[in-house]
């Protein structure tokens, strides 16, 4: 064998293989003529837990904290030794690794730390692909780049991991112990990631439950020009009787101009009207697709990424999903007219739509200066059966499909009018649009999708879209009725699992401190694409998070866990700022040393400020009193079954039996304990 293709995931595997001859079955790989394909599924290998460095480290106590590895280890995962030795075998064999897992950190990682794990030394190309159709595929093949390209990917998926292990599993300890030491039965999971997207959701359930609504008046004339109906909004004069966002909070004088204007005429001051052009949307991110889902459809964050993966490696219909990139390359223009045509052949309904393409059109998404590891999620130039597709993966699939046609139809426009009026001395303002040419908003009809609520109605549905009559200036205007308008200030909205992907993705804004805000970039987020919705389903698993219908609320444990933790941990700038790092080791300019030893400075300062916290606001537990030293007990399990044991331990063993308020309780025999204070991360 010379080369041995190493993919992250069979189906991957098997794409790849059918394109280079390699279709033979073997034990845990395919066999070509001189070429051989195997997989990982996923991580092979994790990191080594504490014990691993130390077996005293196996017992949680806060005399062992920080934990820090001087020479880091990783352990092949249980399920997957059978796999990892097929590919330990097929490393010794051949005289090159095409690393072919997916493009991007993670990916880099699963198939690096493989090589690393089983001290491979052979040369190394990378294969980088897009999409997994044929001519894709065969694409990437013909430009194979150099190992060492990507090295940078692997060293920050290194620090990322690595990070990971000394925020999580020395804060999580840490935070358990204390709480353990209260009666607190479970375990408190701290995460450099995970953390400050709950202390978002904490903070956003804050607002709202201590929100008090303000009242505020509005004043609406209903008026009638000679070529038609139409409504104008008072614009109050005098500041004293706006608040900071010019809403009126003067009842007094709302009421007055209501009852003043009840029997006037309206003078037009001013008409101006003006042609307004929309380009159309840019093409998907996963984020952005993650955010529509959820908003016409209702979707959780993991649902649309799994969609999109099996649009992608299943049914070969859209490119890699895991992108943070809605822009396209220029080299791609040349495979437009493929493109649609596949589309067409896959979908014979869109025969109308592709009739109006102008494909000659280079819309704002081309552009080169604006491309990361990947291009933006667009349909493939493979025909694919949508007849094979779910319904939930077909309506993902129309909204990427829609996104890219759009491109290729002309601009939105519309004339925007603009009035003012003049009313017994007070200004009255008003707007409207008149569409003049429909162009790419054709394919996003308006009104609600499946599933949409009414507060996420499309822009178009909302007020100021009026169609107003013909106007001109000096016109009267005779008042038909008007209405003064009782209005509350509203409390900011919970968020759905589309609205936190984006607060997870705009980090930055709910950053206060100004001078945390200046080093970070505008878009500075919380994790990564791949990762974001799985952050959101370890909070719900983990019970910090719970679902309130479509939106996602913080629980009582969630919020006592943030209001005990240093403000470092929770806050989303920190984590951003750890993210630009690691953009910062992926393109080089950053070793993972350099990295690594920043996360070690903070550690130490996030242990010392755990460990000065007084008595954390938890929930209240059922628990017992120790018969010994009176201390809270905690739940345990030994070889005799469930007792209640000292939170103390093994200071105090004092025990109680579970269900019994009499009979034997005292000092246990520490053999019953075994377990009860092994590792939990």
């Amino acid at each position: 064998m010379s080369r041995l293709f190493l993919c992250e995931k069979p189906n991957q595997a098997r794409d790849i293989g059918k394109v280079l001859g390699a279709t033979r079955r073997g034990n845990g790989c395919l066999h070509g003529d001189d070429v051989t394909v195997t997989w990982a599924v996923g991580h092979l290998l994790e990191q080594a837990p504490p014990d691993a460095y130390d077996p005293a480290l196996k017992r949680w106590s806060l005399d062992s904290l920080p934990i820090r590895p001087v020479q880091w280890k990783t352990v092949v995962r249980k399920d997957a030794a059978k796999q990892f030795k097929v590919i330990q075998g097929l490393l010794k064999q051949c005289s090159e690794v095409v690393v072919a897992t997916d493009a991007d950190r993670e990916g880099e990682v699963i198939g690096r730390e493989i090589l690393d794990a089983c001290r491979y030394r052979g040369q190394v190309s990378r294969l980088w692909l897009s999409a997994l159709d044929e001519t894709s595929i065969r694409k990437g093949l013909a430009s194979i780049r150099p190992g060492a390209s990507t090295v940078s990917l692997y060293q920050a998926g290194l620090g990322r991991s690595r990070a990971d292990w000394l925020v999580g599993m020395n804060l999580t300890r840490a935070f358990t112990v204390l709480a353990r030491q209260q009666g607190f039965d479970g375990v408190l999971s701290v995460g450099r990631v995970q953390t400050p997207v709950l202390g978002i959701v904490v903070r956003r359930d804050q607002e709202i439950a201590n929100f008090v609504p303000k009242p505020f008046w509005e004043v609406l004339a209903n008026l009638q020009a000679q070529g038609g109906a139409f409504q104008a909004k008072w614009v109050p004069s005098n500041d004293s009787w706006l608040d900071e966002e010019g809403r009126c909070i003067n009842r007094e004088a709302a009421q007055a101009v209501a009852l003043r204007g009840q029997s006037g005429q309206a003078s037009v001051v001013t008409v101006e009207t003006k042609r307004k052009r929309e380009a159309a949307p840019l093409v998907m991110s996963l984020g952005t697709l993650q955010q529509e889902c959820s908003r016409r459809f209702g979707f959780g964050a993991q649902k649309v990424l799994d969609i999109a993966q099996s649009l992608y490696e299943t049914h070969k219909a859209t490119t890699y999903p895991r992108t943070d990139c809605r822009y396209l390359p220029t080299s791609m223009l040349s495979e437009v007219g493929v493109v649609v045509k596949a589309l067409l052949h896959s979908d014979a309904s869109l025969s109308p739509v592709i009739e109006r393409l102008d494909m000659n059109l280079q819309s704002r998404v081309w552009n080169d200066s604006k491309i990361t590891a990947h291009h933006g999620i667009i349909p493939t130039t493979s025909t694919c059966d949508i007849s094979r597709m779910s319904e939930a993966e077909r309506q993902v699939y129309e909204l990427i499909r829609r996104h890219y046609l759009a491109q290729f139809l002309p601009a939105h426009e519309y004339d925007q009018t603009d009035v003012q009026l003049d009313l017994d001395g007070e200004r009255f303002v008003a707007s409207g649009r008149q569409v003049q040419v429909e162009g790419w908003k054709a394919l996003f009809p308006r009104g609600k999708s499946k599933g949409q609520d009414d507060s996420d109605a499309d822009d178009d549905e909302t007020a100021g879209a009026q169609a107003l009559p013909p106007l001109r200036q000096g016109e009267s205007c005779s008042v038909q009725a008007i209405q003064l308008k009782d209005r509350q200030t509203q409390p900011p909205k919970p968020f759905s699992e589309g609205t936190l992907i984006s607060a997870m993705t705009n980090a930055a804004r709910f950053v206060t401190d100004e001078r945390l805000k200046a080093r970070l970039r505008e878009s500075a987020g919380i994790g990564t694409e791949a990762t974001r919705s799985g952050i959101i389903e370890t909070l719900l698993a983990r019970g910090f998070l719970c679902k309130k219908g479509r939106t996602i609320v913080s629980t009582p444990l969630g919020q006592a866990l943030i209001a005990a933790l240093p403000p470092q941990i929770s806050n989303p700038g920190m984590t951003a700022l750890w993210e630009q790092a690691l953009d910062q080791v992926e393109e080089g300019s950053l070793s993972l040393d350099d990295f690594m030893q920043r996360q070690n400075v903070l550690l130490d300062k996030l242990i010392g400020l755990a460990l000065q916290q007084p008595r954390l606001n938890l929930p209240e537990m059922p628990s017992e009193s120790c018969p010994l030293c009176q201390a809270k007990m905690r739940k345990r399990n030994g070889d005799d079954g469930p007792f209640w044991g000292c939170s103390r331990y093994p200071e105090c063993k004092g025990t109680k039996a579970i269900g019994k308020k009499k009979g034997k309780s005292g000092a246990r025999k520490s053999r019953s304990r075994k377990g009860a204070s092994g590792s939990t991360s």
